[in-house]
């Protein structure tokens, strides 16, 4: 039986390669000039491509449709990734929050190995651009391209991706294929994205500043939290992003409130006595050379502005009402969120395939023989840390295995 893997991605090369290794005649079919384009921009270029968690671990991270991924991660685990790569000459190493990388900060060899184990393993990868998935009898039966020519197929595996940064080909072309195969979509959205905020003027002021051991809490307009973490984040030009962001960016909704706790460590009691310690230690000083200590400096001076301080005050002139504003500014630095960056800058894409019409047991339709789905064309999405990866992995090897009549 012959095999069409569309899309030379994670997810397609773990499938191509994995099929192929199990006697399956298989064709890499690639739009771009070269496979892995959006793999070797991951991870800002270093590729976080798992996560050192038990399993259970792993699906409370998956933020739609977990329960689908029992059997991909079953078959092929967190685990069974870092012993494929290791095997493949790939050292790696653990980071905080258990997010493994290579040794060597680079996602190209990441990418270069996973092509190779295509080509060692008989996989021809052809460039051309797939634009209709032909059926005979309820079966596939072939793929056209956009020049018009017919690859004949047994098996075609959908694996081109979602419709986040589309520079790389990862446009939404795969929602398209199967959509015109009887597929539902649910329809793509942003997830793992930076969020714009209403305060965009304070935001672009505090520019490129970059905040590590912060606390987040998210919160509906009464009240209610919906999340919280603690980790790193960054101001931009239109509100905020970072590792802390993205994950939140799952629940976010316009008009919630970001909470930043810039002083987590420390309780009220705590940080009351550091604010009297500091503004005794700068008494005689303007109130802005009172932060040197506790702010970056890029922050001080928006900070004081929240605060409705002058600047220019002296330390000893400030009241205890407004240490006490100082004091509630750093453990709730709030911010209004306004909308998601466009689904171009979004790291993963929420929504796609409905997994209800495919099987989790071996990735293929439901509905149309023949036809298996892999990576971040299905409707499954996890936060940040090497957990869309893995998703990619664990489904592409199974779609692998089934393509090859191994399950």
């Amino acid at each position: 039986m012959s095999t069409v893997v569309i899309g030379a991605g994670a997810a397609g090369m773990m499938c191509a390669s994995t099929a192929a290794m199990n006697g399956a005649e298989v064709l890499l079919l690639e739009r771009n000039d070269r496979c892995g384009r959006k793999l070797a921009i991951t991870g800002k270029g270093r590729c976080n491509l798992t996560n050192a968690c038990s399993r259970d671990e792993f699906l409370k991270n998956v933020v739609s449709n977990p329960r689908f991924l029992y059997s991909a991660l079953a078959a092929f685990s967190t685990e069974d990734t870092m012993a494929h790569f290791e095997a493949l000459g790939v050292p790696l190493k653990v980071e905080r929050g258990n997010r493994v990388f290579p040794v060597s900060d680079k996602a190209a060899d990441v990418v270069s190995v996973l092509q190779q184990s295509c080509v060692d393993c008989g996989v021809e990868i052809r460039k051309g651009t797939a634009c209709e998935i032909l059926m005979k009898d309820g079966a596939v039966s072939g793929v056209r391209l956009s020049d018009q020519s017919v690859i004949p197929a047994d098996r075609v595996v959908i694996a081109c991706g979602g419709a986040s940064y589309p520079v790389t080909g990862s446009d939404g072309s795969g929602f398209r294929l199967a959509q015109a195969c009887g597929h539902a979509i649910v329809p793509p959205r942003p997830s793992l994205v930076p969020w714009e905020t209403q305060e965009s003027d304070l935001c672009r002021s505090l520019q490129g500043l970059s905040l590590k051991n912060t606390a987040l809490r998210v919160t509906t307009p009464e009240g209610k939290t919906v999340y919280s973490d603690f980790g790193e984040m960054m101001f931009t030009h239109f509100g905020v992003t970072g590792p802390m962001i993205l994950s939140a960016s799952a629940f976010l909704k316009a008009g919630m409130i970001l909470h930043l706790d810039l002083k987590p460590a420390l309780t009220e009691e705590q940080l009351d006595k550091r604010l009297l310690s500091d503004f005794e230690k700068y008494r005689m000083k303007n109130i802005g050379n009172a932060f040197d200590d506790l702010l970056p400096a890029k922050l001080i001076q928006p900070f004081l502005a929240l605060c409705g301080l002058d600047p220019l005050a002296k330390v000893h002139t400030i009241t205890k009402a407004q240490r006490r504003t100082v004091l509630l500014t750093l453990k709730d630095f709030s911010l209004t969120a306004l909308r998601p960056r466009p689904i171009a800058e979004a790291i993963v894409t929420a929504g796609g395939v409905d997994v209800a019409q495919v099987n989790p047991r071996t990735m293929e339709s439901r509905i149309c023989k023949g036809l298996y789905f892999c990576g971040e064309v299905l409707d499954v999405d996890a936060y940040t840390g090497g957990f869309n990866l893995q998703i990619a992995f664990s489904t592409g090897y199974l779609a692998g295995l089934s393509v090859a009549d191994v399950r």
